[in-house]
């Protein structure tokens, strides 16, 4: 393919390209010459031109294979940031406001403790299942769950990845906008800090997967030094003493709906992880890559969090500390208790880029969304896409800004539950029908775009609806509780994370065998080459 720009007047020649069109295995041969032509062409020959001047990811969605992939990433040093890399996009005030639920919902700072600690590594432990399937597939994980979910329904998946992804990245513009304003004295308003947030993730997830990394390999240690120093500080102002405002059935629903709260926090990732494990080696050790990214979740979650927790547990007592908080935020806060002032300031600087990290996982994953909604949409480039997502990152969190916390238990907690039903689907297809014991030798990975090898999605389809009708039913939210959820206690508690495992394992496993022999539920290409099913046989 020609690099040479060919000027005319003002402006940059449409680029046709070649013919060779072997470097974009995102699209399928009828949208190859498209992509080359006009202004699609203009675009994706600035992608390539920025790929080679500074680094910008060119290869969007495609497939990583085996002989494609950097040796460099085979190193122990660079296997240690499936660890690092969710530390630092983890370790953030987003997770320090988190903890303040706890005091919220009337619970005791030792339940707030340990259903922190618990259901953040339960919901880590569902997100590391999942990254196991990237090294060995090479596939960005909306691709991987097309042989769980199903063509179609695979799309639902990519559409929420972008809600959520925008939704997350929104929620650390907010509390990294808060902390500016604190620095600031004010003179920075909260919408300008959210912007200035944003604009800062957006310049490393536009270069791409190579920038993300290696802007969180590093930034994790700067983030736990600060919260070392503010456990120094705000820790021996916990509650101990304080009883838990909400009693008997009460708190028992309060107890669950932390726990979704928290879970839905940690297996939120599960839906995008693998976009950042492809580069690794096929035979990367899948316990290796699963205990890293559980544990690169969890731990520096429960740090933010617990934390969070102590001072939470100070508002009943504190009336001080409360008003600053409902008034102005957490950044005032931190702010009024950290001291020196001016230290207290440069920490708030510090963590603000502790936003970023969580901003630069969910800008970079929710454009490959995008990309995998639906093949015409890769004919766009990647960096057009997160331009786009940028903008809705602003929109979002310029209008949440005023009511952050409610955004924290409302949004978490759906994240928790569609999630859900979306591990087990991949989960049960994996070990049930694509004999995941022994490996990936029954996914056609050559057919990873090719609506006419992948399964349909009967039974992936059917599992997910059952799941979030189960979820519907069992959720506490502010703006809707089911109808089992408000049978526990005065104000609810939340199941619906347990209800959609219920029914999405149900459904999944009926409607999977039911529909095994029947010609639909795999394509006639794949079945015998993916699923060793012989439609004219009836046999597994």
């Amino acid at each position: 393919m020609s690099t040479d720009f060919e000027e005319k007047g003002m402006g940059i020649k449409p680029y046709v390209s070649d013919g060779d069109f072997s470097e974009d295995p995102e699209l399928p041969p009828n949208l190859q010459a498209v992509a080359h032509k006009g202004f699609l062409g203009t675009l994706r020959r600035y992608e390539d031109l920025m790929d080679k001047k500074i680094g910008v990811e060119a290869h969007g969605p495609a497939r990583m294979l085996p002989e494609n992939r950097d040796p460099a990433y085979s190193k122990w040093s660079n296997q240690i940031v499936m660890a690092l890399m969710w530390a630092s996009g983890t370790m953030n005030l987003s997770c320090f406001t988190t903890g303040f639920l706890g005091w919220e919902l009337g619970l005791s700072l030792s339940q707030t403790i340990w259903i922190t600690i618990v259901a953040s590594f339960v919901g880590s432990a569902v997100t590391g299942w999942c990254a196991t399937m990237g090294p060995a597939t090479g596939l960005r994980q909306v691709s991987i769950s097309r042989y769980s979910m199903g063509w179609w329904p695979a799309k639902i998946i990519a559409f929420l990845n972008v809600i959520e992804q925008v939704g997350w990245s929104s929620v650390g513009c907010i509390t990294g906008g808060l902390a500016l304003s604190a620095v600031s004295d004010g003179k920075i308003n909260l919408v300008l800090g959210v912007v200035i947030v944003a604009v800062i993730g957006l310049i490393f997830s536009f270069v791409g997967l190579r920038a993300v990394l290696s802007y969180e390999k590093y930034a994790w240690a700067v983030f736990f030094i600060i919260f070392m120093v503010m456990y120094g500080e705000l820790a021996p102002h916990a509650s101990l003493s304080s009883p838990a405002t909400a009693t008997g059935l009460t708190n028992k629903g309060a107890c669950l709906t932390l726990f979704a709260v928290v879970y839905g926090s940690s297996n939120s990732w599960c839906s995008i992880v693998s976009d950042y494990y492809c580069q690794y080696p096929v035979n990367t050790s899948k316990f290796k890559v699963w205990i890293l990214t559980t544990c690169g979740i969890a731990i520096p979650t429960c740090i933010g969090m617990v934390l969070g927790c102590c001072v939470g547990s100070t508002m009943g007592i504190n009336q001080e500390w409360a008003d600053i908080y409902d008034d102005q935020g957490v950044g005032w806060l931190l702010q009024h208790i950290l001291y020196p002032r001016g230290f207290a300031k440069f920490l708030l600087v510090i963590l603000v880029m502790s936003g970023i990290g969580m901003n630069c996982i969910a800008i970079y994953s929710g454009a490959l969304s995008i990309q995998q909604f639906a093949q015409p949409l890769s004919l766009i480039p990647r960096f057009f896409w997160t331009l786009i997502v940028f903008v809705a990152i602003l929109l979002i969190g310029i209008a949440g800004r005023n009511h952050l916390l409610l955004v924290l238990q409302n949004f978490l907690s759906l994240l928790g539950y569609w999630n859900t039903s979306f591990f087990v689907i991949l989960f049960t297809e994996h070990y049930w029908f694509r004999d995941g014991w022994n490996g990936f030798h029954k996914y056609d990975l050559t057919a990873w775009n090719t609506a006419s090898k992948m399964p349909v999605g009967v039974a992936g389809f059917a599992a997910f609806a059952a799941g979030i009708a189960g979820a519907v039913i069992g959720m506490d939210e502010t703006w809707w509780v089911g109808p089992i959820a408000r049978k526990i206690g005065g104000y609810g508690g939340d199941v619906g994370n347990e209800l959609a495992l219920v029914f999405t394992l149900v459904t999944k496993q009926r409607v999977s065998y039911k529909n095994i022999a029947l010609p639909s539920y795999y394509s006639e290409s794949s079945v015998s080459a993916v699923v060793g099913f012989s439609s004219t046989s009836g046999t597994l």
